[in-house]
């Protein structure tokens, strides 16, 4: 079967409606990514109250497991665990996609085009991904915490990073974290239509801020842990 065959016999396998298009999981993973990158932002401005004492981070990690009943937090999770599902089957398709219709790779391969960025986007959200589950095991179950305590979020935070191992891997996902939300902020302005000459100092200097500010606080919580500063 030639590559043209295969191409076709896989779009076929997969259906003619939106979703089954690359330019529909395209949108779907930039929805997606948005809904994640709202997540991170927030996620990061609740753990400001890490800087505030005890007090401030219990009474918000509170208010998240009463809000709406106590009901808010699911379905916030439930969410969420949609969005990351449905972002990570966009983007393994289109890339199952792009091997099946470039079976051998160019000869002399150009990258001037493409960013490290968006060269590493598979490696940086296979990290992401593992440190996902292991984040949940660490600071919501409790499940690979040294000192879990369902009643202090505050020490549960503090004791997790003082790990130095489980300090690091965070670290290391937080900048994995820069290389991925810096390139689907390009990409997703580009999905949604922005892409043009005109607009692409802005594109550029928007993921950038944004990455900056989310990866720089994010490393702030563990390092401040270590160093005493949080304690």
């Amino acid at each position: 079967m030639s590559v043209a065959e295969q191409s076709i016999a896989g779009a076929e396998a997969r259906g003619h409606g939106f979703l089954a298009s690359s330019v529909g999981r395209k949108v779907v993973m930039a929805a997606t990514g948005v809904i994640l990158f709202g997540f991170v932002t927030v996620h990061m401005l609740g753990n400001l109250t890490s800087y505030m004492g005890a007090e401030a981070m219990n009474h918000y990690a509170e208010f998240l497991h009463t809000m709406i009943h106590g009901m808010g937090i699911w379905v916030f999770r439930a969410v969420l665990l949609t969005a990351a599902g449905l972002h990570i089957w966009a983007a393994v398709s289109l890339t199952l996609d792009n091997r099946a219709a470039r079976p051998v790779g160019y000869r002399n391969q150009h990258t001037q085009a493409s960013t490290w960025a968006s060269r590493t986007m598979r490696w940086s959200g296979f990290i992401l991904a593992a440190f996902i589950v292991y984040h949940l095991l660490h600071l919501t179950t409790g499940t690979v915490h040294p000192a879990f305590d369902h009643s202090n979020p505050y020490a549960n935070f503090v004791n997790g990073f003082k790990v130095p191992a489980a300090a690091g891997f965070y670290i290391v996902a937080q900048l994995c974290l820069g290389l991925h939300m810096w390139h689907g902020v390009w990409s997703c302005t580009q999905s949604f239509g922005l892409a043009h000459p005109r607009y692409d100092s802005l594109r550029r200097n928007f993921a950038t801020g944004l990455t900056v500010l989310v990866v720089g606080v994010n490393i702030s919580y563990p390092i401040a842990v270590l160093t005493g500063f949080i304690h």
